[in-house]
């Protein structure tokens, strides 16, 4: 006999007019997957309606909204390779069929992912092209989404892609989208995880539904909850089987199953949720962090023993739409998935998002600047000089920034090789990790690429001036190794190094600058601070700290700076400004670093910082004659570039 409240819920639901719910009573039987395990795992659920397993295919950077730029993705070490195969072997383990949905973009920078997918046979879906959220489009926008992922699909697997999910899910305001998903021929959707209250009238949504449309019918696929109280809890949900107790979990699902026998249980697991090792993303919040990381080393045995519980099935065979793979996809799917972790400085055609795939996801495109030649360079006909530049980097403790870093620069490399060469100097300052080894494996007989280790920790300034005697060029540029500051602005600070200049320093406190999440407490500490050292030094620099910038070789040998580590980037700028030199401040963003940790001691640089700015105190009222006005150069420099010189008078 069924459930009395569970009988009263489904009754309720016949009666709203468009929607159909499979009756308490019937037990729909998928076919059998080729795969699937031998009897004796199943024969105690033999009775029950089947539960449905669906994965993500995402890598672990897919999925930070506001902390990671879409157009960023490709600077990020590739692991959801890895990830999906280990989440293959162990469907395999107990012949169970899923239906994996996948991104676009994906797809069609990783093809043999979702052939290995299909080969092995499962169904692949649509997560969209870059997981914008519904509202995020219009409807317009929305069928682009979808044309354009459901392309990159169907050339991966060789199937056709017939159910979709919403990348952030679908709120009350999206249901719109339903509609179109079923104009656009999508047979089912798994887009909904009910959050509201359990005495709603849109209860029913928790169970598994088909909806009209005119003669288009759409079955929906909610995430399974439990009531608490009044509260739906989402149990179908990966990241609780990870955060609540294993036994509370099987009570929960065992619970769904003996009140709502005729209605799939549906739950879900990413496949970096199978990748323990992944590099974590410090940048996200606290809360964030914990839903993300925690307990990821025990997911392989949580689901191990949840598919030995329960019958399992993908929802193309619930509903019996699976279609197998072309025989073309098959074949071309034997041959094994090539796991990318090497990044590599060669020029590729797909390092970024085009100028289509920005526009997606409504990034303005990213023109190149126009070119004008300085006075210093040759230019010949009909093959123009390109100028050598040196590019060091700082690494201390660095190995999970470095594959980021590396894509990173080479898209750097090609959008400044219309006018310059370039050359990079890695600075490894003594790390403890593997950051040697990393950089070895990276670059290693790479031609333009210099790897030098201190052997002793000696700090970041430290680190800069090695890069600068080893550069053989004039203009030698240090980056930060985390890219908290866009290496792309090279393209605009290299210009603004002219003859009579010795340093460009990037500067997000200028008027034009921009800070992106970075802490209020940090930016309080370092605004007081440029604002003390502006004082002392008379001149009008709002940034004191970057490590971002880009240098005269021949003004900087003869600096040598008493203090090596952070603050000696400071007394850098500060013993330049005392020399009478002329400094060149340009704007810029900076974003909190989105992998690893600063290597910043606050209380520690709070103290030194204080005792720099009075020792440059001291230097400026020790200096016979005094300092003379800034020299207003803003006639001749970029717009949004600050130009500052000290000179006896």
């Amino acid at each position: 006999m069924t459930d009395p409240v569970a009988e009263r819920e489904w009754q309720y639901a016949a009666s709203r007019p468009g929607l159909h719910v499979s009756p308490i009573t019937e037990k729909m039987t998928p076919p059998e997957s080729p795969n699937r395990a031998a009897p004796e795992h199943r024969v105690a659920h033999a009775e029950r309606t089947p539960h449905i397993v669906t994965v993500a295919i995402e890598d672990y950077y897919n999925n930070f909204k506001g902390v990671i730029d879409r157009a960023h993705w490709s600077r990020f070490e590739t692991r959801v390779e890895a990830s999906t195969l280990r989440t293959l072997d162990l469907l395999d383990e107990f012949g169970i069929r899923a239906t994996f949905f996948g991104v676009g973009w994906i797809a069609n920078r990783i093809p043999d992912v979702f052939r290995e997918v299909a080969r092995r046979g499962h169904e692949v879906a649509s997560k969209g092209y870059t997981q914008r959220a519904i509202a995020e489009m219009s409807p317009e926008e929305f069928r682009d989404d979808l044309a354009k992922a459901r392309e990159a699909l169907e050339a991966a697997c060789g199937q056709r892609v017939v159910g979709y999910r919403a990348p952030g899910w679908l709120g009350a305001e999206d249901m719109w989208a339903l509609e179109v998903l079923a104009e656009e021929g999508y047979a089912f959707d798994s887009s909904i995880k009910p959050m509201f209250n359990s005495r709603s009238p849109h209860f029913i949504e928790r169970f598994a539904h088909s909806q009209y449309f005119g003669e288009r019918t759409l079955w929906e696929f909610p995430i399974s909850t439990v009531g608490v109280g009044r509260t739906l809890i989402p149990i179908g949900a990966g990241n609780y089987f990870r955060q609540l107790p294993e036994v509370v979990m099987r009570s929960a699902v065992a619970h769904w199953d003996h009140r709502y026998p005729g209605a799939p249980f549906v739950m879900y697991f990413h496949t970096w949720e199978l990748d323990p090792e992944q590099p974590h993303i410090t940048a996200a919040p606290l809360l964030n962090r914990i839903r993300k990381y925690r307990n990821l080393h025990k997911v392989p045995e949580i689901l191990r023993r949840y598919f030995h519980r329960h019958r399992i099935t993908c929802i193309g065979d619930y509903l019996g739409l699976l279609e197998p793979a072309t025989p073309h996809s098959i074949a071309e799917a034997a041959r094994p998935i090539l796991v990318i972790r090497r990044a590599d400085l060669a020029t590729t055609d797909q390092d970024e998002m085009d100028d289509e795939d920005l526009a997606s996801i409504g990034l303005a495109t990213l023109q190149q600047p126009p070119y004008v030649p300085l006075h210093r360079e040759r230019v010949e006909t009909p093959q123009q000089v390109r100028e050598r530049v040196t590019l060091v980097v700082p690494c201390y403790n660095e190995e999970h920034s470095l594959p980021y870093l590396a894509n990173t620069l080479r898209s750097v490399r090609d959008a400044l090789s219309r006018n310059y060469e370039i050359e990079a100097i890695f600075v490894d300052d003594h790390s403890s990790d593997r950051t040697w080894q990393v950089l070895d494996e990276l670059f290693a007989g790479h031609s333009d690429v210099v790897r030098i280790r201190h052997e002793t920790n000696r700090g970041v300034a430290a680190s800069i001036l090695t890069g600068l005697r080893h550069a053989g060029t004039e203009i030698v540029c240090s980056i930060d190794c985390d890219c908290s500051y866009d290496p792309h602005d090279l393209a605009n600070m290299i210009p603004l190094l002219r003859d009579d200049v010795a340093l460009v320093t990037a500067s997000p406190y200028h008027p034009e600058g921009h800070v992106h999440n970075v802490p209020a407490w940090r930016l309080v500490l370092s605004k007081s601070l440029s604002r003390m050292y502006r004082i002392v030094l008379h001149q009008p620099l709002h940034t004191y700290t970057s490590c971002f910038r880009v240098y005269r070789r021949s003004a900087m040998i003869g600096i040598q700076p008493e203090r090596d580590g952070f603050l000696g980037i400071a007394e850098l700028v500060g013993k330049l400004a005392l020399s009478g030199a002329e400094i060149v401040e340009h704007p810029a963003t900076l974003k909190v670093r989105v992998l690893g940790h600063s290597k910043m001691k606050v209380l520690q640089t709070i103290v030194g910082h204080l005792g720099l700015i009075s020792s440059l105190a001291w230097q400026r009222v020790a200096q016979r004659g005094g300092v003379v006005p800034v020299v207003d150069r803003a006639n001749i420099v970029t717009p949004g570039a600050t130009p500052t010189k000290m000179a006896d008078g």
